[in-house]
This record gives C-alpha cells, sequence and structure tokens, in this order.
C-alpha cells in the first residue's frame, strides 16, 4: 500500500459519509448515518443518551470508537485540541465543558466533514469552536498552546503514526495532556489485510500493535502513559459488519476466521502527559 494512495482514498471515503445515503467509515460499507448503526456505535463508544441531547443534530456520525471527552481530563477555561475532529462530534462535547473562556479546534483533513462541523457549529450558536482544514502529521496549530488534546479513532488511519504523536507533544503545553482512544492491535494481522487498502480505511489494517502505538508516544516525548481502558467489540456487534461479509466472499475467508481476527483488535483508552 503506498501512503499517498491511502490518504485519498480516506478522504474519499470520509467525504462521503457527509452525503445522504453514502458513506462508510471503520464499521461498515452502507451508510454510516443509519440510526440503528450509529445508536450500537454509540452504545460501544460509552456515549450517553444525556450527552448526546446536548450536541448539534449531524455531528454524531458513529464513526468513533470511544469517548474520549468522558476521562475527565478537560477543565473550564482550557484550550482543546481535536485531532480528526469529523462533523464536531467531540469538539461539541468539549465546547460545553471549557465554556465561554475556554476554546475548542477542530483539525480535520477532509473538506467535506470541515464544511459540515462549521455548519453545525453556526446553526446551534458555538463561538468557541473552530475547525481547520489539515493533516494530523502536520498540525495547523501554534507550538505549545494546547491544554487537552483527544482524538477518537483517528490516529490508527495515519500512515506516520510517530509523525501524529510528534506533533501532538509539539503543539501541547507543558503540563498538558494526551486522551486517545484509538484501535490498536493485540497480534498481527494476516498479509491479505495488511495489504488492503479497504481494510486499512476501515481501521482494520491501519491499526498497529498495542506495545508499537504505546512506544511511538514514549518516542515522542509524552510521559506518565495510563491505559485507562482496553475493549473488544461485542460479537453481536462484529457479526453485523457489512465489511466482514465483504471480505469473507471477495477472499474466499471463512467468516469464524475473520471474526477471530476481529478479535484480535481492542479499542484502546490511553492518557498521556507532556511534562516538560
Amino acid at each position: 500500500m503506498e501512503g499517498k494512495s491511502i490518504i485519498e482514498a480516506i478522504k474519499e471515503r470520509y467525504a462521503s459519509t457527509v452525503k445522504p445515503g453514502s458513506g462508510c467509515g471503520c464499521f461498515q460499507k452502507t451508510s454510516v448515518l443509519e440510526p440503528e448503526f450509529i445508536h450500537s456505535a454509540n452504545k460501544m463508544a460509552g456515549y450517553s443518551e444525556q450527552e448526546l441531547k446536548n450536541i448539534p443534530e449531524g455531528s454524531n456520525l458513529g464513526l468513533g470508537c470511544g469517548n474520549p471527552v468522558a476521562f475527565g481530563a478537560i477543565r473550564e477555561g482550557d484550550v482543546v485540541l481535536d485531532l480528526g475532529s469529523g462533523a464536531g462530534v467531540d469538539c461539541f462535547f468539549a465546547a460545553n465543558t471549557v465554556g465561554e473562556q475556554g476554546r475548542v479546534i477542530g483539525v480535520d483533513m477532509t473538506p467535506e466533514m470541515i464544511e459540515r462541523a462549521n455548519e453545525n457549529a453556526r446553526k446551534n450558536g458555538y463561538r468557541n469552536v473552530e475547525f481547520r482544514l489539515g493533516e494530523i502529521e502536520n498540525l495547523p496549530v501554534e507550538s505549545s498552546s494546547v491544554d487537552v488534546i483527544i482524538s477518537n479513532c483517528v490516529i490508527n488511519l495515519s500512515t506516520d503514526k510517530p509523525k501524529v504523536f510528534q506533533e501532538a507533544w509539539r503543539v501541547l503545553k507543558p503540563g498538558g495532556t494526551l486522551m486517545v482512544s484509538d484501535m490498536a492491535l493485540l497480534e498481527d494481522l494476516p498479509d491479505y489485510l495488511n495489504g488492503s487498502v479497504e481494510a486499512y480505511i476501515r481501521c482494520i489494517a491501519g491499526a498497529i500493535r498495542k506495545e508499537e502505538y504505546l512506544d511511538a508516544m514514549r518516542h515522542a516525548g509524552f510521559d506518565d502513559i495510563s491505559v485507562l481502558g482496553e475493549s473488544h467489540y461485542p460479537e453481536e456487534l462484529i457479526a453485523q459488519q457489512p465489511l466482514l461479509k465483504q471480505l469473507a466472499t471477495e477472499m474466499n475467508v471463512p467468516m469464524s476466521e475473520l471474526q477471530r481476527i476481529a478479535q484480535s483488535v481492542v479499542s484502546l483508552k490511553v492518557s498521556a502527559k507532556k511534562s516538560f
């Protein structure tokens, strides 16, 4: 797989998620905007019904694998940065916490996502949120300017994860916190998945081993790294994924084997600090 082709494929795929009647995210090929899917994804990610009532309609596309805002690192008055902000769901959660004295910045490389997020903010009167077009490997953010960085199932899509963590360390203030929900592997994937762009943009082939993920954070300069949670996808949700059915057909792989592979992918919740 070539990095540029992966990036372009990801942009195209995630742009389609904000177009009615189309779209694909990490979990399925049909529309991620279907209410049943979003409800299942929200439950798995850890969003409460009450939280979801307090954010703009259309900001939640069911693309996350956790709820980084729920970790409790964000305080009133903080400057918060969301890596891969999508339609703005976690930015709006954070904005409700930082208040009028705080600020939330969302960065996403997909113009259509930025347009949707800005529309959501404008329609709902969020003055403490802004969205910037850019790549998480080259953040359009000043050094040492952010109190808390959050990210939700996005870093696994990067073709240069060490650079993402280096950039995160650069823009954080000394004493700042990184809070991440992301996909990681407990064992290596078979070659036929590692070579698939389709599997990459669905967050499977893009994921790396848990140990490698944490080491990339350490090498970037982060310390006080803590794994706050690690969970597998529920079997019933895995069984519903059209991606697995598609791969089983196209690659002639038994569904039972793909379900076993899916169990080696975990949703990881991690915090880290920039001490100096």
